[in-house]
C-alpha cells in the first residue's frame, strides 16, 4: 500500500516482485497511513478476512519466520485479539521490549490481528480518526477491551511473539536529510501525544464509537486543556505540536 509516498517506491515494489503471484501493489490517493489503513480493512482487505492479517511498515525490515510465528501465537491463544512483533534494533529496544513484554501494546511496524476479531470491527463500522497519527496505540487499545470501553481491558487479549520482530532503518547522524525528517518525526510524536490525550478520555467513556471522523474535530475543544511537558526538548516540540493543531481548527461559516 503505497499512501503518499513521493519517492519510487511503488515502482520499486513493481520491479521486484515482478512475476510473482499473490502480490498486489496499491498506489492510494490522498494518504495518510490511518486513512490507508481504513481503506485497507473495509475496500482492499478479502471477504471473509483471512484467519490471520499481518500490518507492517513498508521500511521495516523484518526477521524471518515472524509472519508464522505471529500466526502461531494466535492459533494457540482463541482470547487474543492482536499480537506485537518486537523491536531488534535502536537505542531504546530493550526498553521496549521489555514494555510490550510486560504491559502488552503494539507497534506499527509489525502486529498480527485476529480475522474474526476485524470482522467485528467492520460490523460495527468502526475507523480509524483519519488524522491520527500513528494507528498502533488505539488499535491495541480496541484489542485489550475488545472493542469496549476501558473498563472492558483485559491485558490478556493482546500479546507478542518472542520470535517476531522487526528492525528500522537507523538514522544517518552526517545526513541533513536525516535531521530534517526526524525534526518533523518529533513534532509527529508530539501531536500524537496531545490526541493520545484525547483519545484516553473518550475510550474511558463512550469506547470506540465516541471517536471522531478526524481528531481535529476536537481541537478546538481540547486545546485550552493542553498544556507543553517539562524538559526542554518535550517543550519544545510539544509547542510546535500545539500550534501545528491550532491551524486546524476549523472556522465556524455562517
Amino acid at each position: 500500500l503505497v499512501n503518499g509516498s513521493t519517492d519510487r517506491t511503488a515502482a520499486i515494489a513493481r520491479e521486484a516482485t515482478a512475476g510473482k503471484p499473490g502480490i498486489t501493489i496499491h498506489e492510494l490517493d490522498p494518504g495518510g497511513k490511518s486513512r490507508t489503513w481504513n481503506r485497507f480493512v473495509y475496500d482492499i482487505l478479502a471477504t471473509p478476512i483471512p484467519e490471520t492479517v499481518i500490518f507492517m511498515d513498508g521500511d521495516a525490515e523484518i526477521a524471518p519466520g515472524s509472519f508464522d510465528a505471529l500466526a502461531q501465537v494466535l492459533r494457540e491463544h482463541p482470547g487474543v485479539n492482536a499480537v506485537a512483533g518486537l523491536p531488534l534494533n535502536g537505542r531504546s529496544h530493550i526498553f521496549y521490549q521489555t514494555l510490550i513484554r510486560e504491559e502488552g501494546g503494539v507497534f506499527g511496524d509489525l502486529y498480527a490481528l485476529r480475522g474474526t476479531f476485524l470482522q467485528r470491527m467492520r460490523d460495527a463500522r468502526l475507523r480509524l480518526p483519519l488524522d491520527l497519527v500513528g494507528d498502533d496505540g488505539l488499535i491495541g487499545a480496541w484489542a485489550a477491551t475488545d472493542l469496549g470501553n476501558d473498563a472492558n481491558w483485559d491485558r490478556a487479549r493482546v500479546s507478542h511473539a518472542e520470535q517476531a520482530g522487526f528492525l528500522c532503518e537507523p538514522i544517518d547522524p552526517l545526513s541533513p536529510r536525516a535531521w530534517r525528517l526526524q525534526y518533523k518525526r518529533m513534532i509527529s510524536y508530539a501531536v500524537r501525544f496531545f490526541q493520545g490525550r484525547i483519545i484516553n478520555h473518550i475510550m474511558g467513556r463512550e469506547g470506540p464509537a465516541g471517536l471522531p471522523e478526524r481528531m481535529s474535530d476536537l481541537y478546538g475543544e481540547w486545546l485550552p486543556k493542553l498544556a507543553p511537558r517539562s524538559g526542554v526538548a518535550n517543550a519544545l516540540f510539544d509547542r510546535l505540536a500545539l500550534r501545528r493543531m491550532a491551524k486546524l481548527i476549523s472556522t465556524p461559516t455562517e
